[in-house]
């Protein structure tokens, strides 16, 4: 049976080729198997809470004291943490396997783009929106003018009365009140989420903040990062403005939580744990650089990297695993560059299926190629495994 889903011979599969949750073959009255078996476990988006623990659980840290201290160094002295490596050298997962060692919760991750601001990370207020559903309340909810009655004599009919204190009315009179609901148009990003100080009664622990690919940034962004993370608090000015008329609002937080703001105002109490990964692409400003400790993922060895497979694969598929791990290595010493996804990729793929050795061959050659090439991999010469 071959392991090809896709034939791209232009016959379309069966009505029933993608069985039902629990759906039975009539003949063997067994459950039908789904032709696309489990997706790997660093690919199973079904629970993002689930994905996010294994990404944890599974990450194995290189056995470098250094690292370990570093990580408790920054532990201690609330400072950020700058971690750098080539791409895939496990420097996001490091933010997850600290969550789950430590029970910190959910891990807040900031993505940074060019165009990525401080204020995007703080707080985002959909102003746009809040005006368009003011503008549509108040227009559905405009009287009917025609065949008006004497105002003295409506003012005494209880019909009137009822409409006007209808629910629309009064949804329309908030609308119109520029502090009513302007917590519904305001969501704080990761940053702004990580600086929250617990709830009364809650442990103080600090929350994971990664803020990935920080090297990706505008020029201006690690200074501004580096004066909130001096300051430990910030403001959200269009609360602000309103604190005299409202000094509590709700907010929704970027881990889809409802907290509520007093007077425009986040104090950080308890300083976020945060890692900036980077791959090296550019300088940091000396400043920035002395706020933070850095690490420095170094190329993955041997025992470091047996226990990755270990972790994600089982002991068949492991066993099998010692010659891809071999030549991963052998790669990497020849001066390719290449991330430990791409060894789990083909140990997944040329193990735990049926292939055949040509596929596997020629499959090998593009799941190990070099990051920093811009050619698709040839065919590698290299004779393909059993």
């Amino acid at each position: 049976m071959t392991w090809k889903l896709f034939e791209g011979n232009g016959t379309p599969k069966p009505d029933n080729y993608w069985p039902k949750p629990g759906e039975k073959d009539p003949k063997t009255k067994k459950e039908k198997q789904n032709p696309l078996p489990p997706p790997p476990t660093w690919r199973d988006f079904s629970d993002q809470k689930v994905m996010d623990e294994r990404r944890g659980k599974t990450f194995q840290i290189p056995k470098d004291d250094k690292i370990i201290k570093l990580i408790n160094a920054a532990l201690f002295l609330r400072r950020p943490l700058l971690v750098e490596g080539e791409p895939g050298s496990g420097k996001s997962s490091l933010a997850y396997a600290v969550a789950y060692e430590l029970g910190l919760g959910e891990v807040l991750k900031w993505s940074i783009t060019t165009r990525s601001t401080l204020t995007e990370g703080l707080y985002y207020y959909d102003a746009i929106g809040r005006l368009r559903d003011t503008q549509l309340l108040n227009k559905n909810s405009l009287p009917n003018t025609s065949n008006q009655t004497n105002p003295e004599t409506s003012l005494s009919d209880p019909a009137t009365k009822n409409k006007q204190n209808s629910p629309q009315n009064k949804q329309a009179a908030s609308a119109l009140d520029p502090i009513q609901n302007i917590g519904d148009y305001i969501t704080l990003g990761p940053l702004g989420t990580a600086f929250l100080p617990p709830k009364q009664g809650e442990p103080l622990k600090p929350r994971v903040l990664l803020i990935d690919e920080i090297d990706k940034s505008d020029i201006d962004l690690p200074d501004d990062l580096l004066q909130i993370f001096e300051e430990g608090r910030f403001e959200i000015p269009e609360l602000k403005r309103i604190a005299k008329q409202k000094s509590s609002v709700e907010v929704r937080t970027y881990d889809q939580k409802i907290r509520t703001i007093e007077n425009g105002f986040v104090p950080c109490t308890v300083f976020p744990f945060v890692i900036l990964t980077s791959n090296s692409k550019r300088d940091f400003p000396p400043a920035f650089l002395r706020r933070c400790l850095r690490i420095k993922m170094e190329d993955p060895k041997k025992s470091h990297l047996k226990k990755i497979v270990n972790a994600h694969f089982n002991q068949e598929i492991a066993n099998k695993a010692e010659p891809y791990i071999k030549e991963f290595l052998d790669l990497i010493d020849q001066g390719n560059k290449l991330a430990i996804d791409q060894l789990l990729n083909t140990i997944f793929l040329l193990v735990n299926n049926n292939l055949n050795e040509i596929d596997k061959k020629q499959l090998k050659a593009h799941l190990l190629q070099s990051l920093d090439s811009s050619t698709i991999a040839e065919e590698s010469e290299d004779d393909s495994y059993g």
